[in-house]
């Protein structure tokens, strides 16, 4: 009983004695010192000026300092808004040390703190600078070197936690375009010291994607800033749609959706960093508005499943090897590279289709009036600027279609009447060539030729059409941009053969035909006046 009532009488003793220390909290902690002190401590390690409205110490539900109307400056150069900004931070103190009147900082808390990203049009950061000799030493800031005032941060707080937090990135392109991203919910735990740890999530808009870090180290104590430092870390994204992120970085004309999820290997340095993985796509839809097509005129391409194996991101430049994807049992495999730098330019290398149906494509969802169906097998290289593609496409391949079926209305016209145009011509071959031929489906062989593409000019000098009753050879140039076409058509067949050469546009054509050595009796004139009439029709 005696030990029961000594037992009693020390936790008795020692609550007392606790719930004394936490009343004397207010009392032992000098408000204003520690005020300056944490100012100065967070200012020197970030080397931008620290400011917070008030402090104040509060008891429950454990000691802390409370930090309200937190702020961190920006770098001048990107703006005069804050860097960082916040209601509250909360600064735990030690239980310990208090009971003998001694102040020490526990871990340090951000409430939903708001951090704006800034990226200028040369690619420069607005952290790139955080934490370097050069910003501590601007006036009105402590001097200070390297990395250094990553440790003094570390003496306030050895671990510091974000929680609900809001990052906003704003990328500044060349005339004033920007690109604008936000991650919300963000949840982040860094532990201090010569190698900083992280871990965490958040969720990026628009799109909707969640991400997670894993195993995170910062190195910072050979760094001569925070930019400057090692990093590495494991990272997955997983997103039920990639809708509204494509939308932000390319615009609403056309709609590119599809799950993703991906994992990702970080490395490189904070302001420089590289990441290599793999993404999969979820069978992507692709969908439009077609004006050219009839009722409906939205129309959707659906792919398979679309991978890219090897990504990898490093110094504004993103790699993919190889991206695969399929349509209705046809394959896709390219190699992609995507350039970020005052612009995107995208480059396909190794691009070899087998198979494709192109019906799906140029019928169903293009409505090309010169459409073709088939399987279409085709290797080469494209290139193109994502600001203006028609004028800045490049790259060369050679292509096959077939067997298939000419089915568009345009493109039946424009064989047809090479072929029967004039009374002469129509009168030497329709015994071959009957005249319903090219009011239907036209069944072909083959489609073969090489083509070179340069600052969106399409060259071909082979490219052949071949089938049972008639062949048609074309060589020339044309200008997808502005539909400007310098163009020989060939049209043989058994008995006879008519060339006719295009110029100028399909709006505005200027033609030549020249008959064979068959057809020589034929009015030019009135050949010429019949195929432009034809051509009209044609645009």
């Amino acid at each position: 009983m005696r030990a029961l009532w000594w037992t009693a009488g020390v936790l008795v003793v020692v609550g007392v004695v606790a719930i004394a220390a936490i009343v004397a909290v207010p009392f032992v902690v000098d408000t204003p010192r520690v005020q300056t002190l944490i100012a100065s401590s967070a200012s020197q390690a970030l080397g931008r000026p620290v400011k917070f409205a008030s402090v104040s110490v509060v008891v429950f539900p454990r000691p802390a300092v409370e930090l309200h109307g937190l702020e961190v400056g920006e770098d001048p150069q990107f703006g005069t808004a804050p860097f960082l900004r916040l209601d509250t931070g909360r600064l735990a103190l030690r239980v310990r040390p208090l009971l003998v009147g001694r102040v020490e900082f526990g871990d340090l808390t951000l409430e939903r703190p708001v951090i704006a990203l800034i990226q200028n049009p040369d690619g420069q950061l607005n952290v790139a600078n955080l934490g370097t000799a050069e910003s501590r030493a601007r006036p009105g800031r402590g001097a200070g070197g390297a990395v250094g005032g990553a440790a003094a941060a570390a003496g306030l707080a050895a671990r510091v936690t974000i929680e609900k937090g809001a990052v906003t990135y704003v990328a500044r392109g060349g005339g004033g375009a920007l690109t604008r991203y936000r991650v919300e919910d963000l949840d982040l735990t860094l532990t201090t010291g010569p190698t900083l740890l992280f871990e965490g999530g958040a969720r990026v808009k628009p799109g909707d994607l969640a991400v997670t870090i894993a195993e995170g180290r910062l190195v910072t104590n050979d760094a001569r800033s925070l930019a400057e430092a090692p990093v590495s870390a494991r990272v997955t994204v997983d997103g039920k749609d990639i809708a509204e992120l494509v939308a932000a970085a390319a615009g609403p004309a056309t709609s590119v959706s599809a799950p993703i999820r991906g994992t990702l290997t970080l490395g490189g340095t904070l302001g420089a960093p590289k990441a290599v993985g793999t993404m999969d796509f979820g069978s992507p839809r692709i969908t439009q508005v077609v004006e050219a097509c009839p009722e409906p005129k939205r129309r959707t391409l659906a792919l398979g499943a679309l991978r890219l194996s090897g990504a990898a991101w490093d110094d504004s430049r993103f790699r993919s090897r190889p991206v695969t994807a399929s349509l209705g049992g046809g394959t896709i495999a390219t190699r992609l590279t995507a350039t970020f730098d005052r612009g995107v330019r995208v480059e396909l290398g190794d691009l070899t289709i087998r198979a494709l149906p192109l019906e799906k494509v140029l019928v169903d969802f293009l409505c090309f009036g010169y459409a073709v169906s088939g399987p279409l097998d085709l290797t080469g290289a494209l290139a193109f600027g994502s600001a203006d593609l028609w004028n800045t496409l490049s790259g060369t391949g050679q292509l096959r279609i077939g067997p298939g079926r000419v089915v568009g209305a345009q493109a039946l016209a424009l064989i047809g009447g090479v072929v029967s145009v004039g009374g002469a011509i129509s009168s030497l071959l329709r015994a071959d060539v009957p005249p319903s031929l090219f009011a239907s489906p036209l069944e072909f062989d083959s489609i073969t030729g090489t083509y070179q593409i340069a600052r969106g000019v399409v060259t071909t000098r082979d490219l052949r059409y071949t089938s049972r009753v008639i062949k048609v050879a074309v060589a020339g140039e044309y200008r997808p941009a502005s539909g400007r076409m310098n163009l020989d058509m060939v049209v043989s067949h058994g008995r006879g053969e008519v060339t006719a050469s295009v110029t100028g546009t399909a709006a505005s054509p200027s033609i030549r035909v020249d008959p064979s050595a068959i057809v020589r009796t034929i009015d030019r004139k009135k050949v010429e006046g019949e195929l432009k009439d034809l051509l009209k029709r044609y645009r």
